[in-house]
Order: structure tokens, then C-alpha cells, then sequence
């Protein structure tokens, strides 16, 4: 494959080829801006190439085997019945949005509140919110992702004729939580989910980004492509909390960037917790673009086999009296391979800034390896900085002392590993949905290695 060549090998079919060729295929019409944009997303798309391990930033995920297998988009969503993924949805949530290989679902969507009192909130698929709410869009859309330098952003932004948009109007709190639920159904697809949300000045919300698979009777554990993007705006005051949960099938590929951005003294919480894929690789990028914000970004990666899972953050404290705090976790059994590389950017005058950063990795065999980088890069004063990673085994004490308590030396062992990922688990504020990551958690942790 030329290193001039971006995607081609990646995403075959007559849909690319259009795209290359400025001629992006649609439904309707698009806003002009909007067609401006693809457009532009296209451009670099011809132009980029697939990162290599030559790469700075991915000089320890090696993504050449996802260089060498073509993906077609989806011609058609799979139908499914509400009772085909009825297990997927979060009981708290009375608000979903569905996207089936990357296609939104309409019947297996519930777009507005059950008890009929929204307050002006916005929870639509992007076709349909652009009719009312083109103006509170545009402006952010394509807008915090930068793809200039980035090829899945870039192919991401290229296909952009649909997305998951909320919008929270100010001074909103909306209690319940807002589910966005993506669905692979099919091998050899690519799907390319974009989610928007704009939390305005006083808002509250909770919002759950879940990745899962449904597999077809036809086809069990294929490889299927997910590239994600979510951009996510805090007004000043504005309170979000961010669950992303990636469950995807152990062949599959999935590439994903966060970008968000804080406004004065809002506050974004962050749980992402990444179980399945092939490969994984997730991108979160937290922009302080005004004093007094704070954010907190506490991560899971459990992973066996032949898993590589890797998480790149930036939070970057770009104004004063900013406040970050992250947490994350990585459990590697099997030969899996984790990577965590977490930045933390101090700048000029970021004066009386506080972040505190930890990695924390339990290798559960040998062979399993963790490349971690903690960061912190610091041009302000007057700061409060700390950050630290550890890698480790279990503790041969802890595992004797649950033995003398009567435990096999399997179940004590499996009942720390638990342990240390559930702490992760626990900070997610959704009673259900916690519970049903729990027990994925125990059920992995007892199959591992």
C-alpha cells in the first residue's frame, strides 16, 4: 500500500470513488456549509495516509493488518425488531437514539421523553434537527475534530450525512439519561457514527455513547470497522456527564475521536470503558477554553487474547483556575497489548491550574504487555501537577490472604482482578447499566488467563 494512499484499500465500493471524485452521494441536499465541509473532509482524505508505527502518536499500535482488509459501506441498514435489541436498552433511559451499521433506526428509536415534558430539549438524528436547529449547529459541527492532520476524522467528516445531535437548551437539567446506541450487525462494513452535543450555558445532562454487535446467524465473529467521531460543547455553567462504552466483536476494528470543549467554570465527567474489538483505538481531546472549568476522565480497558486497545488523551488547561483529575485502568490477560498515553498541556498563563493524572495496569500473564506515557507539559507558575503510572501483577499477599479465607487460588485471583476494574465501573452514575457492566467485567475476568 503507497504511504500517499489513504483509505482506498481500507473502504472499497463505487461510494468512495464518488467521494474522491468530489462528488459525494446523497438522499437531499445539504445545507451549503455542510456539503462545504464534506468537501473539504474529502480533500484530505485523497491527500492523507494511514498512520504506521513510524508515527509519533502511533508508534505502539500497529494498524497495518486494518491497512490490508477492505470494508464497503452499508447499502442498507439491517432491519431488526425492537425485541432484537431490546437488551441493549438502558432502563433509566427514556430518550434513544439507534443507528443500525451506522444507519439511523428510526422504529427502534425513542427520540423524545416518554412522560412528554422535554423543556426544548434536542434529541434527533441530524437530518431531522437540522430543519429546526441549522443555526445552533453549525456553528460546531466539524468544528472541535479537527481532520486537517487526521485520516479517520478526515474519512469520518466525508461521509457525514447523518448523526446523533443533542442539544440541551439553557439552564435545562434533563434527569434522565440520554442513550445513543450503535449496532453492527454486518461483516465487512464500515459505519462511520458522528454524535454532536451542545450542552448550553446552565444545562445538565448525561449522555451514554454505546458501541455493541449483533451478530446474524449467518455470520459469527467477522471483522467489521467502526470510525467514530463525537464532539462535545460546554457552554459556561454547563454540566455533562460522558459514558462511552465499546463492547464491539473481538474482530473488530474501531477508531474513535472525542473532542470537547470546555466553557467558564462547566464541568464534563467522563467515564469510557473498552472491552471488545480487535483493535481499538480511542482519541479524547478536552479543551479548557475558559477559566474556572473542570473535567474528570476515569477509563477502563479489560482486554485478552490477542486484543490491542489503546487510549490517546489530551486535556489541555488553555485558561486559569482549570481542575482535571484522570483515572486510568488497564487489565491485559492473554498476549493482549494495552497503550495509554495521556498528556496534560499547562499553558502561558493557565495560572493557578490543578491536574492530577495516574495510569494504574495489571499484566494477568507474560506474555500481555502495557506501552503507557504520562505527560505533563507545563509553561504556568503558579500550578498544582501531578501524574504517575504503575504496572504490576496481583499481589501474591492479597491472593494467600483471600486463600486463607477459603477461595481457590483461581477464584481469589479472579476476584481481584474484578476488584480492580470495578472501580472504574463504580463511578458510572446509571444503576442498570452499571450492573450489567459488572457482570460483563466478573464474566471476563474469570475467563482470563
Amino acid at each position: 500500500m503507497s504511504e500517499t494512499t489513504l483509505l482506498t484499500p481500507v473502504i472499497a465500493g463505487r461510494y468512495l470513488e464518488s467521494l474522491l471524485a468530489g462528488q459525494p452521494q446523497q438522499t437531499a441536499s445539504p445545507l451549503a456549509w455542510l456539503k462545504a465541509l464534506r468537501a473539504e473532509a474529502v480533500e484530505r482524505v485523497g491527500a492523507l495516509r494511514l498512520p504506521t508505527t513510524r508515527d509519533e502518536e502511533w508508534r505502539f499500535t500497529d494498524i497495518s493488518l486494518l491497512g490490508k482488509t477492505s470494508f464497503a459501506s452499508a447499502l442498507s441498514a439491517t432491519y431488526l425488531e425492537a425485541s432484537d435489541a431490546a437488551h441493549f436498552f438502558i432502563e433509566e433511559a427514556n430518550t434513544r437514539l439507534v443507528f443500525v451499521d451506522g444507519i439511523y433506526a428510526p422504529e427502534l428509536s425513542s427520540p423524545h421523553a416518554e412522560n412528554g415534558t422535554h423543556s426544548g430539549v434536542v434529541v434527533s438524528n441530524l437530518t431531522a434537527a437540522m430543519a429546526a436547529h441549522a443555526a445552533a449547529i453549525k456553528p460546531h459541527l466539524g468544528r472541535h475534530a479537527p481532520f486537517t492532520n487526521d485520516a479517520f476524522a478526515a474519512q469520518n467528516t466525508a461521509f457525514l450525512h447523518d448523526a446523533a445531535v443533542v442539544i440541551v437548551p439553557r439552564d435545562v437539567s434533563v434527569a434522565a439519561p440520554v442513550h445513543l446506541l450503535f449496532i453492527a450487525t454486518q461483516k465487512e462494513v464500515v459505519s462511520t457514527p458522528r454524535c454532536l452535543v451542545l450542552a448550553e450555558a446552565g444545562s445538565a445532562v448525561t449522555v451514554i455513547e454505546d458501541y455493541v454487535v449483533l451478530y446474524q446467524p449467518r455470520w459469527q465473529e467477522e471483522a467489521h470497522f467502526t470510525n467514530a467521531v463525537t464532539e462535545v460543547v460546554l457552554a459556561d455553567n454547563a454540566h455533562v456527564t460522558h459514558i462511552r462504552v465499546q463492547r464491539e466483536g473481538s474482530k473488530a476494528f474501531h477508531i474513535a475521536n472525542c473532542a470537547v470543549s470546555l466553557g467558564r467554570a462547566s464541568n464534563y465527567q467522563s467515564v469510557s470503558v473498552a472491552l471488545g474489538a480487535r483493535l481499538s483505538r480511542y482519541n479524547l481531546n478536552v479543551m479548557h477554553t475558559a477559566e474556572g472549568a473542570t473535567c474528570a476522565l476515569d477509563g477502563l480497558a479489560l482486554i485478552s487474547g490477542r486484543q490491542l486497545a489503546d487510549t490517546h488523551s489530551c486535556i489541555d488547561h488553555a485558561q486559569p483556575h482549570g481542575t482535571s483529575r484522570q483515572l486510568h485502568k488497564c487489565i491485559v490477560g492473554g498476549s493482549a497489548h494495552a497503550v495509554f498515553n495521556g498528556k496534560v498541556m499547562v499553558r502561558e498563563g493557565a495560572q493557578r491550574t490543578d491536574a492530577r493524572q495516574s495510569n494504574r495496569n495489571l499484566l494477568l500473564t507474560a506474555k500481555a504487555h502495557i506501552d503507557t506515557k504520562p505527560q505533563l507539559e507545563i509553561f504556568a507558575s503558579d500550578v498544582k501537577c501531578t501524574h504517575g503510572a504503575t504496572v504490576g501483577q496481583l499481589d501474591s499477599e492479597e491472593v494467600f490472604y483471600l486463600q486463607s479465607r477459603g477461595l481457590t487460588d483461581a477464584a481469589a485471583r479472579n476476584l481481584l482482578t474484578y476488584a480492580f476494574g470495578a472501580e472504574i465501573i463504580d463511578r458510572i452514575p446509571i444503576a442498570s447499566l452499571k450492573q450489567q457492566l459488572e457482570q460483563t467485567v466478573l464474566e471476563q475476568t474469570a475467563s482470563l488467563p
